[in-house]
C-alpha cells in the first residue's frame, strides 16, 4: 500500500520514485545514494556533492510518528545503513560522491531516529 506524503522537499536532488529509490544530485546527475521505500518513517538529509552543489531531501508521511532520538550507530549490511534493532535497511549513502552530509532518518518499525554526519575535510 502506498503511503501518503505530508511533506516532500527536494533541493538540487532528484528521486527515482515518489519517495524512494535511487537519489541523484540534480546539478551533476551523479547517483548519491538509495532510499529504501517502505522501511523509513521520515527523512532529513542535507549534503554537499563533490560537484559543489548543496542539496537536501526532507520527506514526512501522513502516518509518521514523532520518533525517539537515539545515539545508536547504524548496522551496516552490504553498504546499507540499517536499523540496529531489527536490521531493516533504511538508506545507502555513497560517501565517495559527497563532500559532507547530515542524515537523520526514522525507522518505521521501531520508531528510533538515527543520525550520521560526515564532516567536510579540510584542504
Amino acid at each position: 500500500m502506498a503511503r501518503v506524503i505530508k511533506k516532500k522537499e527536494l533541493i538540487h536532488t532528484r528521486l527515482a520514485a515518489n519517495y524512494g529509490g535511487w537519489m541523484y544530485c540534480d546539478t551533476c546527475d551523479e547517483n548519491i545514494g538509495y532510499l529504501c521505500y517502505s522501511t523509513y518513517d521520515h527523512l532529513n538529509f542535507t549534503y554537499q556533492c563533490n560537484c559543489g552543489s548543496q542539496g537536501s531531501v526532507c520527506i514526512d508521511f501522513e502516518d509518521s510518528q514523532l520518533g525517539i532520538e537515539c545515539d545508536d550507530a547504524f548496522a551496516v549490511i552490504k553498504n546499507r545503513l540499517c536499523c540496529p534493532k531489527d536490521q531493516e535497511p533504511l538508506m545507502t549513502v555513497l560517501d565517495k560522491k559527497l563532500m559532507c552530509y547530515d542524515l537523520r532518518i526514522a525507522c518505521k518499525s521501531c520508531g528510533s531516529v538515527y543520525k550520521k554526519i560526515k564532516y567536510k575535510q579540510a584542504v
